[in-house]
């Protein structure tokens, strides 16, 4: 990814999962399960040609502040989604109680 890539994470409801691409290339995606007052995420991928370059944070705090702007509550059962909520605290709260 140069410095140059366009990166954009959007939403994708037919498919059940929020979206990250580069250039127009889909590069990832974190699945998700959307039930009336909150949204379980289940699964998280980033395609090997993307790896390591940050995108799954990228897309995970897109869908996040999409979802906080939408008043959804979170479960995080993708244990990239958990632990990367557990080290951003200021998404702590989105999480169900």
């Amino acid at each position: 990814m140069s410095s140059t890539s366009e990166t954009t994470v959007a939403d994708a409801p037919d498919r059940h999962r929020f979206e990250i691409t580069v250039d127009g290339e889909l590069a990832g995606f974190a699945e998700y399960r959307l039930r009336d007052d909150h949204i379980t995420f289940v699964h998280t991928e980033i395609d090997d040609a993307f790896a390591g370059k940050g995108l799954a944070g990228v897309l995970v705090r897109a869908a996040l502040d999409d979802v906080r702007g939408r008043g959804l509550r979170v479960v995080a059962v993708c244990p990239y989604v958990k632990a990367w909520i557990e080290k951003h605290p200021d998404y702590a709260d989105l999480t169900r109680s």
